[in-house]
């Protein structure tokens, strides 16, 4: 059931940007409140606009929000790749950022085109700092990017048997619906951590600067907050979009008299008040010339050779569990903002989703740049009214333009980005109203999704709590035939996760 109290996301009546009526039948769970509209034309036929009750407009500008609340990812993806690997080579910076937007951009638009879902694929966070890690420590880049391009292989193999789409029907609605919730709270976390809100400290996390809202960022931040805020509730449509573009006027304004500058300075210095990520400044150039090296350049079998069997196939279990349960957890909730899903909170037509975003992975990996995987910041675009895949075209056309156009995606910073990630996540935390609360076998594993993707920064390791928790919990009460046989695989697979450090000390 839709929540009445969430702005126009495309299923209200006679909207004055062509709104479809409110009978229209949403692919997916069949409503029973009208019969479904024809098609106006063939790209509504072809992506089931008017079936999903939206509109081009609402699609386009939901592609539009999407990618201001990603385009994060072309500057930080280098940022954490930008470290030595074992022989002491770098990646290049240029390239790293001109090949995550083209990867992103190819695979966003091949999964609205095949998946026709509004689901933006880039860079995985978390998967990219595990890949970093290993290339600092055990191998070369060539050799990490080899074993991500074989986990998405793999995971591809996965889908086309039909075993991905099974796990993720296996999981059942209590732990959907926690993992959407959960990840309602993670999207909090990180917009509140990129606008400098909450920062690392004595003992855990600290508030603002010395406990104080200090700084013109954390102004910019407040200020988009509010008037995102205002704007969702008066039911402004495109709300977020415009909260985006307004906080980003006012940054580059308050930076141009201030001269502000990064937080973290090229010299190591570290300046409290400064700019998380991007500094909000008018490039001198605007188009620049993508530097496309690093693509091809990984070796498939090369982990094997220098660090064994047994430790590599760790390494690609380890990636490929990330990289696999993140898209179950993303799946659910972007589905569930949209009103998506089943009665069972499946994805209807999940699979072509599922292989997109497997192929992805791959070509992470084979681009030097890290696997790819559908993103959780899709929520945003879905919560400005994107429906169907053609917002996820629009996504990864404008991905495409940021290779030739890095400069300008570089104005815009994670503090104007920011609020619309918190906001998101107030929408998303609402479906916590669908959960049992009169079973404790079934909240206490609930309570661990939600709380351990925040907590831990990791969609991952809250759906592994979840899933453990519950098998282990629903054995104790006696209910081990209500359980999935899945269920077993997917909760000793993630015991094997969680001791894979004991694990490649052992190898």
């Amino acid at each position: 059931m839709p929540d009445q109290s969430r702005p126009s996301t495309g299923s209200t009546a006679g909207s004055a940007d062509g709104g479809t009526p409110a009978d229209v039948v949403a692919d997916g769970p069949r409503r029973s409140d009208g019969p479904q509209l024809r098609p106006r034309n063939g790209l509504d036929r072809f992506f089931e606009i008017t079936a999903r009750r939206s509109t081009v407009t609402r699609e386009l500008r939901g592609g539009l929000t999407t990618f201001f609340t990603m385009a994060y990812i072309v500057v930080l993806n280098p940022i954490i790749l930008s470290g030595a690997d074992v022989e002491g080579n770098e990646l290049p910076f240029a390239s790293v950022a001109a090949v995550t937007a083209l990867i992103a951009g190819l695979m966003t638009v091949l999964m609205g085109v095949v998946g026709r879902y509004p689901f933006a694929v880039a860079t995985g966070l978390g998967i990219n700092a595990i890949v970093a890690v290993f290339a600092a420590t055990q191998l070369s880049w060539p050799e990490i990017m080899g074993l991500v391009v074989l986990e998405g292989l793999l995971i591809t193999v996965l889908v086309l048997t039909g075993f991905r789409k099974a796990v993720f029907e296996a999981i059942p609605p209590q732990l959907k619906t926690a993992i959407a919730v959960g990840i309602g709270f993670f999207l909090t976390i990180i917009g509140l951590a990129d606008a400098g809100i909450i920062r690392p400290g004595n003992p855990l996390i600290s508030f603002g600067v010395e406990g104080q809202l200090a700084g013109w960022p954390i102004l910019v931040f407040v200020v988009g907050l509010l008037l995102t805020a205002v704007l969702v509730v008066r039911r402004v449509k495109g709300a977020l979009l415009i909260g985006i573009i307004v906080s980003t006027v006012l940054a580059i304004i308050i930076e141009a008299v201030a001269d502000i500058g990064p937080r973290f300075g090229d010299d190591g210095a570290v300046n409290d008040r400064g700019w998380a990520l991007q500094v909000p400044t008018l490039p001198d150039d605007v188009v620049a010339t993508p530097d496309l090296s690093i693509i091809g350049n990984f070796s498939l079998f090369g982990g094997f050779e220098r660090i064994g069997v047994i430790a590599a196939l760790l390494i690609v279990f380890s990636i490929m569990i990330a990289d696999f349960f993140d898209t179950v957890g993303t799946v659910t909730a972007v589905g569930a903002e949209a009103d998506l899903l089943d009665e069972k909170r499946n994805l209807p037509k999940s699979q072509p989703v599922l292989l997109v975003d497997s192929l992805a992975a791959a070509a992470g990996g084979a681009g030097s740049v890290s696997s790819n995987t559908t993103y959780i910041e899709s929520t945003a675009g879905v919560a400005d009214g994107a429906r169907t895949g053609l917002a996820s075209v629009v996504t990864g056309v404008l991905f495409l333009v940021a290779t030739l156009f890095s400069p300008l995606v570089q104005v815009v910073p994670s503090e104007a980005a920011a609020p619309a990630l918190v906001i998101v996540g107030a929408l998303m935390i609402a479906q916590i109203r669908n959960l049992a609360w009169d079973d404790m076998a079934l909240v206490i594993p609930a309570f661990l999704t939600i709380a351990l993707m925040p907590f831990t920064y990791s969609i991952t390791n809250g759906i592994g709590a979840g899933v453990v928790s519950y098998v282990l919990l629903q054995l104790a009460v006696g209910r081990r035939r209500a359980v999935h046989p899945l269920m077993w695989v997917i909760a000793l697979l993630f015991l094997v996760y969680f001791m894979l450090e004991p694990l490649q000390q052992l190898f």
